[in-house]
């Protein structure tokens, strides 16, 4: 996709079918950096839900670079609301969280015959039990150190850049 301005991306032809859904993030400067990854990888729209900080705010603005007026989003009370839409809509569920049944991104291959939303959860407890029950299936980003776990900004630059990788394909 060649840069456009903030106004072209929102109907630009080269914006893949995925959404981001932020499933309470407290952190503004992730919510920021997952805005700016998002425009950098061309996605559709971002749902911000629960707690997560909606824009204008300039600590949002800080780090996504004004991302947050390109990427359109969506503000949702509680991320279930978001998910009844998403799955009214045609869309897979994937929350990025490490369970026992986990695809692995970077050698599974992901079913994009349908809209794709990805869910990352809360930097502390992650996604919520009750939208994990929703999802259609689980993504993991493989780790080979002593921690198993990303930052939200890092896990969802990952996957992003995976997910929309293989609906290009």
């Amino acid at each position: 996709m060649a840069r456009v301005d903030a106004s072209e991306y929102r109907t630009s032809t080269g914006l893949v079918p995925v959404a981001v859904v932020l499933d309470n993030v407290r952190s503004k400067n992730n919510i920021g950096s997952i805005f700016r990854t998002s425009d950098a990888m061309g996605v559709a729209k971002i749902y911000l839900c629960g707690i997560t900080a909606i824009p204008p705010d300039r600590d949002i603005h800080k780090t996504a670079l004004g991302a947050e007026d390109s990427v359109p989003w969506v503000e949702c009370s509680d991320t279930n609301q978001a998910l009844d839409y998403l799955q009214g809509a045609g869309y897979r569920l994937y929350a990025v969280e490490l369970t026992h049944n986990s695809l692995k991104l970077g050698s599974d291959r992901i079913a994009t015959d349908k809209p794709i939303a990805l869910i990352f959860g809360n930097e502390i407890e992650g996604v919520q039990e009750s939208v994990l029950e929703r999802c259609d299936a689980f993504l993991e980003i493989p780790q080979y150190g002593s921690k198993h776990s990303l930052n939200v900004s890092c896990a969802a630059a990952i996957a992003i850049w995976e997910i929309t990788k293989q609906m290009r394909q």
